[in-house]
This record gives C-alpha cells, sequence and structure tokens, in this order.
C-alpha cells in the first residue's frame, strides 16, 4: 500500500482542528552566526569601496549640472518645496531631496556626494546578499560581491547623477527583502494584512519609485520571487500585489508622459515603428548580457544602432530571445533549468522599461547604457555566482581570480570619470562617432580659454549630425567669444530653425545682438527666451540690462528684480540694479544693492567701484563717506592690478572727499594716462577737468 505523503497528512490534521494555521516560527541566529554576518557585511562594504575608491577624487560631469549643481530646487530659490510640488524634479523627488539635504550640509563638495553614492552601492550589494539569501540561492555572499564589484556598475557609481540607480536600488531591495519576510513567516492569509513586514515592503517600494522609476517592474519581480520559493503560483496571491501594482501603474504613466513632453523624447530620433522597437529590444537584452560575461568596452556613450524592422535578420535577436525563454519555461521542473528560468525572467522584467518600447530622452544619443542593467544584472550575475559555487573545491580559485580581477577592472574604469574631459575623450576614443561627446568635450575646452579646440570639435559633432542644434548654439558661443559675432549670429539662427524652442539659442543670440548694439532685436530675443523658459534668470538679467541701455528704466528694474527671486545670489543683477537705481536719484536703494552684491562675491570689481564713487560723489553729505570709498576703490584698483582708468578715476574722487588732494591729483593723472594710451579721449577730456578741480583743492563737498 503506498503511503501518503507527510504533508497530506499534515494538511488533514490542520483542516480537522478548524483550519487554523499556526505561524512559521522564525529561527533565531545564534551568536556565532550574528558575528559571521557582520563581518562579512562589513567585508563586502571594504571591497565596495576599495574598488571605487578613484570615484572619491571625481568632480561634477554630464547631466550633474541639471540634477544638482545648477538646480534651482536645490541651489536656488525654488528649494525643498518645489521639489514635491512642481515639475521641476522631474521624476526622482526623492533623489532630489537627498541632493537638497547633502547640499544643505556641505554645499558643492563633490567628495562627500561619490561618498554618498559608494556608500548606497555598498548598502544595496549587502541587501542584495540578504535577498539572496532569503530566495535560498547558493552562494549569496559571493554573487552579491560580484555585482558590486563588476565594472559595469561604474557608470551607476561613479556618476553622482545616478544616485538615481543606487538609492533607489537600496529601497527595492528593502522592498522585495520584507515581502520575503512576509511571505516566509506569515502563511495564514487572516494575519498576513497585521503583518508589519507587508507594510515595511510598500513602504519600500514607493521610496524605491519615489528615487527612480525604472523600479516600477516590482510587483512583477515579487510575484516571480513568490513563484521561486513556492515553486509554483497561486492566482489568489494576485491580491497581495494589488497596492504594489497601483503604485507602479501610476508611476510608469507620469513617466512615459513626462519623458515625452517634458523632457522632450519625441520626435523624428523617436520614431521607430513597432517592429523596430522590438528589434531594439532583442538586440538590447544580447547586448546587455554579453556586457556582463565580457565587460570591454565598457563606453559612457555606445554607438547608436541603425535597425531595419522590416527585415527577418533584425527581429531575429528578439525572436531567439522568445525561443530561449520558452525552452527555460519547458523545463522548469528541473533544478538547473528552473534556476536559469528564473534569472533570465528577472532580467527580462528589470530590463524592459528601458528596451525600446517606451521612448527615453537618452535614446537619443544611445539605445544602450551601462546604468540602464543596474538592477537587471543581479539576476545573471547571481546565476553565474551559484553556478560557479557547484565546482569542486579545487576548482574554486577561479572565483576570487574574478572577483579580484573584477575590483582592479572596476578600479580603472572608475578612473575615467575623474573630470568632464577624461570622461568625453575616452567615449571619443572608443566611439569616434559620438557626436554628443564631441559637443561636450568642446563646452569643456571653451570653458578652458581654448576656443581653437572647441570649434574643431563643434565642426566635428555637426559632420557626424548637421541636425544637432545644441552644437549650432555652442559653436556661435565660441565664435562670438573670438568676436566673430556675424558668424555666430548664422549659427544662433540655425540652431533656432532646428529647434524653434531652444531658449539658450534666443538667449545668445540677444547677447550677439546687444553687442552689436541692435538693442530692439535683442529684447526681443531675450523676451521669446523667457517665454519658452519662466525661470531662466540670465535672460531676466540681459533683458534688464539691454533695456537699461535702451532708457526703459523702469522695465528694467523691474528685470533685474525677476533675476534676483529666481537667483538670490546674484551678484551682477544687484550691482546693475544699483546702477539703474542711481540713475534715478535713489543712492540709498543704490548702496543697499552694491552692499548685497559684494556680500555675495567681495571681489566683484565693479560693484565695489560703484559702491566706492556713489560714496565720493554723492550729493547728499549724509551718505557720503571718503574713508570708505578709499578702501572700496583700493580693493577695486588692487584686483585690476591698477590699470584700469575708470577705477583709477573713483579712487581719485575718493581721495578728493577726503581732502587728500595731493593723492587725488597723482592718481586721476596716472588715469588720465592710462585712459589716452587705450585712446578713450573723451574719458581724457573728463579727468583733466577733474584734475583742474583737485588741483584747486575745489572738489570734495559735493562733486
Amino acid at each position: 500500500m503506498k503511503s501518503t505523503p507527510s504533508a497530506n497528512i499534515n494538511r488533514v490534521s490542520r483542516k480537522r482542528k478548524g483550519g487554523n494555521i499556526r505561524p512559521r516560527e522564525r529561527k533565531l541566529p545564534s551568536k556565532k552566526e550574528n558575528w559571521r554576518s557582520i563581518v562579512l557585511g562589513v567585508l563586502l562594504v571594504v571591497l565596495t569601496v576599495a574598488a571605487y575608491w578613484p570615484a572619491l577624487r571625481g568632480g561634477f560631469i554630464w547631466d550633474d549640472d541639471f540634477h544638482l549643481t545648477e538646480n534651482p530646487c536645490i541651489v536656488g530659490p525654488m528649494g525643498f518645496r518645489a521639489i514635491w510640488t512642481t515639475g521641476s524634479a522631474v521624476y526622482y523627488p526623492l533623489v532630489l531631496t537627498s541632493f537638497w539635504i547633502q547640499h544643505a550640509l556641505w554645499g558643492l563638495n563633490p567628495l562627500f556626494f561619490h561618498l554618498v553614492n559608494v556608500f548606497m552601492h555598498a548598502l544595496s550589494a549587502v541587501l542584495l546578499w540578504r535577498v539572496l539569501l532569503q530566495l535560498k540561492v547558493p552562494a549569496a555572499f559571493f554573487g552579491a560581491a560580484i555585482w558590486a564589484l563588476h565594472p559595469v556598475q561604474v557608470e551607476s557609481v561613479a556618476w553622482i547623477t545616478e544616485l538615481k540607480n543606487t538609492q533607489s536600488c537600496a529601497f527595492y531591495l528593502l522592498a522585495i527583502l520584507f515581502f520575503l519576510k512576509w511571505r516566509d513567516v506569515v502563511p495564514d492569509p487572516e494575519k498576513r494584512s497585521k503583518n508589519l513586514d507587508y507594510a515595511l515592503a510598500i513602504f519600500f517600494a514607493v521610496l524605491a519609485i519615489l528615487s527612480k522609476t525604472s523600479t516600477v517592474m516590482l510587483p512583477a519581480v515579487l510575484a516571480l520571487c513568490w513563484w521561486w520559493r513556492d515553486r509554483g503560483w497561486r492566482w489568489r496571491n494576485a491580491i497581495w500585489l494589488l497596492p504594489f501594482l497601483i503604485v507602479s501603474v501610476a508611476a510608469s504613466t507620469w513617466t512615459v508622459w513626462e519623458q515625452e513632453i517634458h523632457s522632450g523624447a519625441q520626435g523624428a530620433e523617436w520614431a521607430q515603428s513597432g517592429f523596430e522597437r522590438v528589434a531594439i529590444a532583442g538586440k538590447a537584452v544580447w547586448f546587455y548580457l554579453g556586457k556582463l560575461l565580457w565587460p570591454r568596452p565598457l563606453i559612457f556613450i555606445y554607438p547608436r544602432w541603425k535597425v531595419d524592422g522590416a527585415t527577418a535578420v533584425s527581429l531575429l535577436p528578439a525572436a531567439v530571445v522568445v525561443v530561449f525563454w520558452v525552452i527555460f519555461w519547458l523545463g522548469r521542473n528541473k533544478a538547473w533549468s528552473r534556476s536559469v528560468f528564473f534569472a533570465f525572467t528577472y532580467f527580462l522584467i528589470s530590463l524592459f522599461p528601458v528596451m525600446g518600447f517606451f521612448n527615453v530622452y537618452f535614446f537619443r544619443f544611445s539605445f544602450v547604457g551601462d546604468h540602464f542593467q543596474y538592477l537587471a544584472s543581479m539576476g545573471i550575475i547571481a546565476l553565474v555566482a551559484a553556478s560557479l559555487s557547484s565546482l569542486p573545491k579545487l576548482t574554486q580559485m577561479p572565483s576570487m581570480v574574478l572577483l579580484l580581477t573584477f575590483l582592479v577592472l572596476t578600479w580603472r574604469q572608475t578612473t575615467i570619470y575623474r573630470n568632464q574631459e577624461t570622461l568625453w575623450r575616452d567615449t571619443l576614443a572608443k566611439n569616434p562617432a559620438a557626436w554628443m561627446a564631441h559637443d561636450n568635450l568642446g563646452v569643456v575646452l571653451a570653458s578652458q580659454g581654448r576656443l581653437p579646440e572647441a570649434i574643431q570639435n563643434y565642426e566635428q559633432a555637426l559632420q557626424l549630425n548637421p541636425d544637432y542644434a545644441e552644437a549650432y548654439n555652442d559653436l556661435g558661443v565660441a565664435l562670438a567669444s573670438q568676436g566673430r559675432l556675424p558668424e555666430a549670429i548664422e549659427k544662433y539662427e540655425q540652431a533656432i530653425r532646428i529647434k524653434p524652442d531652444y531658449a539658450k539659442a534666443y538667449y545668445n543670440l540677444g547677447n550677439a545682438l546687444t553687442r552689436q548694439g541692435k538693442l530692439a532685436e535683442a529684447i526681443q530675443n531675450y523676451e521669446r527666451a523667457i517665454q519658452l523658459e519662466p525661470d531662466y534668470a540670465d535672460a531676466y538679467y540681459n533683458l534688464g540690462n539691454a533695456l537699461a541701455s535702451n532708457g526703459k528704466l523702469a522695465e528694467a528694474i523691474r528685470n533685474y528684480g525677476r533675476a534676483i527671486q529666481l537667483k538670490p545670489d546674484y551678484a551682477e543683477a544687484y550691482s546693475n540694479l544699483g546702477v539703474v537705481l542711481s540713475s534715478q536719484g535713489k543712492l540709498t536703494d543704490a548702496i543697499r544693492n552694491y552692499e548685497r552684491a559684494i556680500q555675495l562675491k567681495p571681489n566683484y570689481v565693479d560693484a565695489l567701484n560703484n559702491l566706492a564713487y556713489t560714496l565720493a560723489t554723492s550729493q547728499n553729505a549724509l551718505l557720503r563717506n571718503g574713508v570708505r570709498a578709499i578702501a572700496l576703490s583700493e580693493r577695486a584698483n588692487q584686483l585690476t592690478g591698477r590699470g584700469n582708468p575708470v577705477f583709477l578715476g573713483t579712487l581719485a574722487a575718493a581721495y578728493a572727499e577726503a581732502r587728500r588732494y595731493p593723492e587725488a591729483v597723482e592718481t586721476i593723472s596716472r588715469a588720465i594716462e592710462q585712459a589716452g594710451v587705450q585712446g578713450n579721449f573723451a574719458l581724457v577730456s573728463d579727468f583733466e577737468s577733474q584734475l583742474r578741480l583737485y588741483k584747486a583743492h575745489a572738489a570734495g563737498d559735493a562733486q
């Protein structure tokens, strides 16, 4: 007679007792096990920090300005509230909150931002280890260590902007960990809703999605983990995944809208057909698998594929993915095939948001990026680690060699992210057709004053992509810096033709027209830039300058005020506002604005000179202060090498106000000499008149 399995006997006996199922008791770890876990956790952190040590010497690179260093929510007036109440946070509000807190603690010191990112990656590695243990995956520690040290992760860890990845990953893994603890400890459906682990799983899932919406695949991942632990699936389990699904659907809808409308991921560069998107997805899967198995070369911007979805060849990679998945599914009841199915399915689920089915702005440059597989790589790496652990003890030495090799490769790869120039030069060495890299390298070179090299890179970018509006704009800026204004204007206009809503091109065109004295046209372009980008502080500032030069002082004051409102540390706007107020006879207000400009920028020579001149020459005796005017003016002259005739003239007036006439005469004489050398004969005439007054001791009471 066939014996009844013990599981069936237990099931019957429980039913007879009224159907009550006692919760599984959590086995408490021993003291020795606790210490072992602590030591292994610390070791994992140490290995991670060691591999990414060069990142701590790195600076800010591409996109860090948009998310951090020039983000008005972080460094500007919009502040913390705007992160959660406006679209300025894009769709990473919790990451921007982290940046906001960090900026409040240590300003814009990149060292500490890198430290946080490395720490979050190390924390994610520790959490991955605990999740793999909860899933009873062999070699859990080894799998987490390989994931942490794999060179493909460098892009996510050494790039400050990708705190999006490391922070969201930590919350994502916490959500999985608490969900698995809830599932393992409380099998009784009646008691599940009262368990804290489930609530914590939902809580961390929300935090993960608020950090980066690529974690929206979490409900599918949780279902897969449940299937793995139960060795099967019960549809009644789906009810427990519903809260996770609701959050994910809402976040997904918002992200798709944001990428297309706010980030501008629409147009010809994203106009792939359905078949082409399938072809891209299939190729992406094998690309990412290849980089995990052989991480060379790793490139910040990979070549963008040209895909023809109409051919069978282009669809073949996707077809092979499907075939392999079906094979693994059919063999799921066999131990090894089940493991492969689990890892491969997790890999596909996690990659789904960035396979090409949805418009992502980054796809303008490349359809793939190392940071896109930060989460997805966990499944394949854990499978490889588990497979290596099954080898005989004698052959496990290659596993240790692999770990050390990854540590060295990651260290070397991290050095590429030292600064913008090293990053873009490495990108171009590996992908010479990366037009975006040429343009960004040009910007770096231009900031260093290496304009001919910058122009060469802009032109190379345009040869590779003739419709690259940003390169036309940047080329225009470089040409304008060389005084080639007609050519610069032509480039700005070309950028606008390609991209009619390009606020920065309108702004730069306004600057060039201002330098040509075409104030009316300049004003129109500044106003257009502001219309397109209402928070454009520099556009308000330069519009104020143009209006002031055009005699429209009230409008100029209004625009300076708006610039200061958007950028409270805008010293130049305070100083120029002071100039306009002074011309209106509002000297008290002018002095207050000069003082604020100097407070913000102590070596701002224009503000120092303007305040000194006002204190030296005011008709109001209560405002005059010759001693302070001398101190301010001497500082301005010292900072400019004592060769600016205007600043020398101000110092002479300050000396006269303090009744130090011999020094006033000597200083105004030097000012006359300098103005003559510069060919500014109108200034020479003014200074000669002042010289006669100073010699007669007739200036000082009211100049």
